[in-house]
């Protein structure tokens, strides 16, 4: 019964810790209106950017920001792989390409908008060798 307990117990806090990260505006927006919250637009090239990469590994990934954006964002990825075997579906590489003429114009990698939530720009950066409250602190700034 103890073990049942303590497996409970550790799937409620995984669940409540995952990180959701939307792949559609229109979910985005109706998500952050609903909740009050900015969206955090990322443009990343998940298998052959390396800063792109860095950013998931030490920002995006940290328990410190996956507490934090479940409270405070929506998260909305648009991803570009090069590789044959990560290629996206049709329709969301449309999406993202929507995105990137909308959001995105010259194309950097990574590039992380700060989104109010009717989708306006409020700012943006990329990678940056900070931790991740730092991280925290320049988002939440926007």
């Amino acid at each position: 019964m103890k073990t049942l307990t303590t497996l409970l117990f550790l799937i409620s806090f995984s669940i409540a810790n995952a990180q959701i990260w939307q792949n559609d505006i229109a979910t985005a927006k109706k998500t952050a209106q609903e909740q009050n919250r900015k969206i955090i637009l990322v443009f990343q090239g998940s298998d052959w950017c390396a800063p792109c990469i860095k950013l998931e590994k030490e920002i995006w990934s940290s328990e410190e920001f996956k507490t934090y954006s479940n409270q405070h964002f929506v998260l909305l990825k648009a991803d570009f792989p090069k590789k044959k075997a990560n290629k996206l579906s049709k329709e969301q590489q449309d999406k993202n390409d929507l995105l990137a003429e909308k959001y995105n114009q010259n194309g950097y990698f990574p590039l992380v908008v700060v989104l109010d939530k009717t989708g306006k720009v409020l700012g943006t950066t990329g990678y940056k060798n900070i931790t991740p409250t730092e991280y925290i602190k320049l988002l939440s700034s926007f």
